[in-house]
């Protein structure tokens, strides 16, 4: 039944101290810490925390944040959490799953995540309908067939380097490999 901390900050600019500070004068016993996004989906640390948390034990964070931004990292690990007897206290908000009013809390505002990026996508969903009703599509524009000829000329004369075909034609490497393995299809 220990108490077991994780901190965590987005860029390697920014201090972990002040998290730290206040998972050990909560009692932590052991504190995980890393500098990496938020977004990223692999966060080694947190993997790290999360397989040395037992039945029983509580993961103690500083803020809601430090374990993900997005709703579907939340509620993964919300259930990660309580299919393996974790509890999860979250210092700033006093929260804290053991009692009643953490479960409710908890589950209320991983609900209104979930919400708001619904909400997002549906948004995301009108404007790109929109736009598409205006002609717009979206992306990049396309390569001019008269670029993807001389791609495939300076490509096959094996004169020129990849890097010198891209400083010839304004385009980037991918584009040069997908132009020249398109080819290869069609032929």
């Amino acid at each position: 039944m220990a108490k077991i901390g994780y901190a965590r900050v987005s860029t390697r600019d920014q201090n972990l101290d002040s998290q730290i500070d206040m998972l050990k004068a909560v009692g932590c016993d052991r504190i995980f810490s890393e500098k990496v996004s938020g977004r990223k989906f692999k966060r080694t640390e947190l993997d790290n925390c999360l397989d040395y948390l037992r039945d029983d034990d509580t993961l103690v964070i500083t803020k809601l944040d430090r374990l993900g931004r997005t709703t579907k990292q939340l509620i993964e690990l919300s259930q990660h959490l309580e299919d393996n007897g974790i509890d999860l206290e979250i210092i700033d908000m006093n929260i804290n799953t053991k009692d009643a009013m953490g479960k409710i809390f908890f589950t209320m505002m991983s609900g209104f995540a979930e919400l708001e990026a619904s909400l997002l996508s549906e948004r995301t969903k009108k404007g790109l309908e929109s736009a598409r009703s205006r002609g717009r599509v979206g992306g990049r524009p396309r390569i001019t067939q008269e670029k993807v000829n001389m791609i495939v000329s300076l490509y096959h004369s094996k004169t020129y380097t990849i890097n010198e075909i891209m400083k010839m034609t304004g385009v980037s490497k991918g584009t040069i490999y997908n132009v020249i393995n398109q080819e290869k299809l069609n032929t």
